[in-house]
């Protein structure tokens, strides 16, 4: 019996790992669940799975869980940072699902790792923004890091593995990172100026987020998964090609110095991975249909147009400087939060970007507070250039 600790459990990832424990009520236990302010989503998985601990973002969103839970005393609910990481870190817990959105989700990941748990990596930033002092904690924790994005997860099934879950390198020619290419592929550059916040969040293929949406329209979550495989799988960018595949079936591919090429194909869904995730080194059922290979009909490919979207080329480079995907991720949060209230129009979400790489001193950190340190000073650049460039300057 694994018990897990969910960490944004309201959000897609998180429901849907929830979706494939209840499908297997002999395997799993959840001990804690945690969420940002969905206080009635939350109090309804409160009564389905019984954790020990419910965590909110704030006091005011706990105490509205508490009135909402008033007879599940037996469910302690507690609130903010400190309390996400005790979730994490709890004795009682063996699998952490990391699936807080954005660098709000670091601390958390990393006080998992460092407990030695079996960290389930949803959180991107985690990896772009701290890869060498999240590394350093899952090595000095002794735990087991597996990757829960569809494209990382695919690497990871189509690479031989330690039981540490260390994946073998020695006879990889290039990874193939596939992308959608968001519901603008194809667009040229000039008419995507005018694009709206719902047009960008219209993913073609997945059902996700607000931000992470906007983040695949730009091609952002490209570069952000680019630096993940960097540190996942210990390559530079040269090393990883990101390849156009719009039916999203192909998740990613691994060529070999003899020519094979490995691929993982499946359905556009989430579960797909949380259960290999939950079930490794087993794989168990996930709920999800299987992929008609027929009614595919055909699998098509092209190269990034990084004129249009200029946002993965910056990541190429960025992953080059000391700290530049932590000055990068915090930029792009910055901007993405300002297009999606208006303030940025779609098209500068890359202009805020390169704006806050040229002008931050980057510096590869060490430590969690030189993380926090560089990220600060990246975002206060960012907002830099969103008050006085932006659409309500």
């Amino acid at each position: 019996m694994q018990r897990l600790a969910i960490l944004g459990a309201t959000g897609s990832i998180g429901l849907s790992t929830l979706d494939v424990v209840r499908r297997h009520p002999d395997r799993f236990s959840v001990t804690a669940l945690a969420a940002a302010t969905s206080v009635d989503s939350m109090a309804t998985l409160c009564r389905e799975f019984r954790p020990k601990l419910a965590v909110m973002s704030d006091a005011r969103a706990a105490q509205q869980l508490r009135d909402a839970l008033s007879d599940a005393a037996e469910i302690e609910i507690d609130s903010g940072d400190a309390a996400l990481e005790r979730a994490a870190g709890l004795p009682e817990v063996d699998t952490v699902m990391a699936a807080v959105v954005g660098f709000s989700g670091l601390r958390s990941a990393i006080h998992a790792a460092h407990s030695g748990k079996r960290l389930l990596l949803a959180n991107k930033e985690a990896l772009v923004s701290a890869g060498s002092v999240l590394m350093d904690a899952v090595r000095a924790g002794g735990g087991v890091l597996l990757p829960v994005d569809s494209e990382h997860n695919a690497m990871f099934q189509c690479l031989p593995t330690n039981e540490r879950g260390r994946p073998d390198m020695t006879r990889v020619e290039k990874i193939v990172l596939t992308a959608s290419g968001g519901p603008f592929r194809g667009r040229p550059r000039e008419s995507l100026h005018e694009v709206t916040p719902e047009q960008a969040c219209a993913h073609p293929n997945w059902s996700m987020g607000r931000k992470i949406s906007v983040d695949s329209a730009t091609l952002v979550n490209k570069g952000l998964e680019l630096a993940e495989a960097c540190w996942l799988f210990s390559r530079v960018p040269s090393q990883i090609e990101v390849v156009i595949h719009p039916q999203s079936v192909i998740h990613s591919m691994i060529r070999y110095v003899d020519g094979s090429v490995l691929a993982q194909l499946g359905q556009p869904d989430m579960r797909t991975p949380i259960a290999y995730c939950l079930g490794w080194p087993e794989r168990i059922e996930a709920g999800v249909a299987p992929l008609d290979i027929i009614g595919t009909g055909r699998l098509d490919f092209e190269t990034p147009d990084l004129d249009a979207f200029p946002c993965l080329r910056h990541a190429y480079e960025a992953i080059l400087i000391p700290g530049g995907m932590c000055v990068f991720n915090a930029a792009n949060e910055v901007a993405v939060a300002a297009f999606l209230s208006g303030q940025l129009a779609f098209t500068q979400i890359d202009h805020c970007i390169a704006q806050t790489l040229s002008g931050v001193d980057c510096i590869e950190p060490q430590s969690l507070a030189a993380v926090e340190a560089l990220d600060a000073e990246a975002r206060s650049r960012a907002t830099h250039y969103v008050h006085h460039h932006g659409l309500r300057s």
